[in-house]
């Protein structure tokens, strides 16, 4: 008799093992959940301030091409990051969000036994995909002052790795490099690693003493992509669009042969490119959210001033406030789902204690600060 098999069975070690990203819940699942009546989502940085009005007039306007194959070359799209970014449309990568690109790098690159770096804490995907074709993951925690801990960086560096992946700013902690920090990086890793750098939340963090990763990345001698996302400032997170800026068009060919020919969307296409254009709606939306992330810090080192609960709030460049309640962060989450506000709790080891909470509109702050002043009071 023929012995039944599982797909379990069947798939590949790394697979089985691999840790579930936690993308988190929907305002309507928490409704239904909870009986509440108001809630307020601050769980996936997005951007409530909405996206620019002229996405959706151009959305209508392609309409018509639905039954249409999208451009797999996205060519109108390649044009306008272009003229956005100055590099060549021929080192321009696009994605089903930036994560694809993330999925398209781990495919290209990496064996069974690579050695990757990234960030602790980090983006789930940057540990999950390296996972999932068999490589090795070092994790480098963010030091005391929840800032990148260079020694420890340069120390791992001096050891072969193949790909060197960390966001800047860093999601979920806010910390960022300066032209120097990266340099420091760059400089102390090993020539036939490939550095890639996530700025899914560079926007918010542009200008000061923030680093121009292409700027310090153009004389290198190896591959390099930086990474860019339009889910967050540019409010399209529900049509899934990212982009890469490789370092040469080679290496953006590499990542075309491992993707799907039809990865972008239409949709996401003219969205972006209307997106795009708008830098108008994008400084606005980027100015407002700066100012409530400092109002939003600033009430919370308040709240901590007066209470003395022991939390601890991480400086941030993102649109979202790491925090430490120094209880289970699951179990904060839950009361505040309870009081109406979703927030991430943040479940990576040596981690367990932080929620990450994005920075919303004033009244959606408010209602978080409430629920968080009731919740470290032990009410629910």
């Amino acid at each position: 008799m023929a012995i039944k098999k599982s797909a379990l069975d069947l798939c590949r070690s790394e697979v089985r093992s691999l840790p579930i990203y936690n993308a988190g819940i929907s305002e309507e699942v928490a409704r239904a959940r909870y009986q509440l009546t108001r809630v307020t989502k601050l769980a996936s940085n997005e951007n409530p301030f909405g996206t620019s009005a002229a996405v959706s007039v151009e959305l209508a306007k392609s309409l018509g091409d639905i039954y249409r194959y999208p451009d797999p070359n996205c060519t109108a799209l390649r044009e306008q990051i272009e003229r956005n970014t100055g590099v060549a449309r021929s080192r321009i990568v696009l994605g089903n969000g930036s994560e694809d690109i993330i999925e398209m790098l781990c495919k290209a690159l990496l064996v069974p036994g690579d050695r990757v770096l990234t960030l602790a804490p980090s983006f789930g995907l940057h540990e999950i995909f390296p996972l999932m074709m068999g490589a090795t993951v070092e994790k480098i925690p963010v030091n005391a002052a929840f800032a990148y801990d260079l020694p420890a960086w340069c120390a791992a560096l001096s050891r072969p790795v193949k790909l060197v992946m960390f966001s800047t700013p860093s999601n979920p902690v806010g910390c960022a490099l300066n032209d120097v920090g990266l340099q420091v990086l760059v400089d102390a890793s090993p020539l036939d690693a490939v550095l890639v750098i996530d700025e899914a939340y560079f926007e918010y963090a542009e200008g000061g003493d923030y680093a121009d990763s292409l700027k310090v990345l153009s004389s290198q001698p190896r591959p390099w992509i930086v990474l860019r996302t339009l889910s967050k400032a540019y409010g399209l997170a529900g049509l899934r669009i990212g982009y890469g800026l490789a370092s040469d068009a080679d290496f953006a060919s590499l990542l075309d042969r491992v993707r799907t020919p039809f990865n972008v969307n239409t949709f996401a296409q003219v969205a972006a490119v209307a997106a795009l254009r708008d830098l108008k709606h994008l400084k606005a939306v980027v100015s407002a959210t700066v100012y409530e992330r400092a109002d939003l810090m600033r009430q919370l080192v308040a709240l901590e001033a007066m209470h003395g609960y022991g939390m601890r709030i991480a400086p941030s460049l993102g649109n979202f406030l790491f925090i430490d309640v120094r209880r289970p962060s699951s179990n904060v989450a839950t009361a505040l789902m309870q009081n109406g506000v979703i927030v991430k709790p943040w479940l990576e080891a040596g981690f367990q204690t932080f929620i990450r909470v994005t920075v919303g509109r004033r009244e959606d702050n408010q209602h978080f600060l409430e629920a968080l002043a009731k919740v470290m009071h032990g009410g629910q």
